[in-house]
């Protein structure tokens, strides 16, 4: 299985997503291996509660009946659902922390971008915070207030400091990362039984990892 199981019980499976694998097949490419199916092979039908991009790794919470579906949904729709992410930039941001309220509009052209529309997008909401600077990059954490495909790409890329690797989003060339450099780092929420407050956290993965340690070494 190409994803780490975090959790499992009766209404929920958190797993720590690799990059490289959509949770659901993307529409031109609907043959093509997808998580949801390969988990599903394993635990049985599972409902989407939420996505991360297909280039994106990190946590992320799946429901395994109906009722739980309802319940976590209704949490990511009121944003009691908290997400932390951490992403690399390209940049040296002057602020340490900053709050992206550009409005968005998703699914764009033939690359299916997503692109700052003051007079058609939809509200979005960005909080970053500076973590370590390293001269032309940096490493920052981001808290989306809402969740829109491509959101925090987008606000990165918006505020002048693109996702290192990130080439849609027009982020210069680089050998320290094939993909852009975004990880889902944690996820809290209220589980849909029992009404516990959970907290799940996924360490960075190895090209993230490694990007990291070459950024602290030059």
């Amino acid at each position: 299985m190409s994803a780490d199981v975090l959790f499992s019980d009766d209404q929920i499976l958190v797993i720590n997503k690799p990059a490289g694998i959509p949770v659901l097949p993307d529409g031109w490419e609907k043959d093509a291996p997808y998580l949801a199916r390969e988990l599903e092979g394993t635990f049985g039908k599972l409902w989407i509660v939420h996505r991360l991009d297909k280039v994106t790794s990190g946590v992320m919470v799946f429901a395994r009946n109906a009722s739980a579906h309802r319940s976590l949904n209704g949490q990511f729709e009121r944003h009691d659902a908290r997400k932390i992410y951490h992403a690399l930039l390209v940049g040296d941001p002057k602020w340490e922390t900053h709050i992206a309220r550009h409005p968005l509009r998703i699914n764009v052209g033939h690359t299916h971008h997503t692109v700052v529309d003051h007079a058609k997008g939809k509200p979005s909401e960005t909080a970053f915070r500076l973590l370590e600077r390293f001269g032309n990059a940096c490493l920052v954490e981001a808290a989306p207030g809402t969740g829109r495909t491509h959101q925090i790409r987008v606000h990165a890329y918006a505020l002048g400091y693109p996702l290192l690797g990130d080439r849609l989003y027009s982020a210069p060339e680089t050998d320290l990362i094939g993909r852009p450099a975004l990880h889902a780092l944690s996820l809290a929420f209220v589980h849909p039984g029992s009404g516990e407050k959970l907290d799940f956290s996924a360490p960075y993965p190895a090209d993230f990892k490694k990007a990291l340690d070459s950024l602290r070494k030059a």
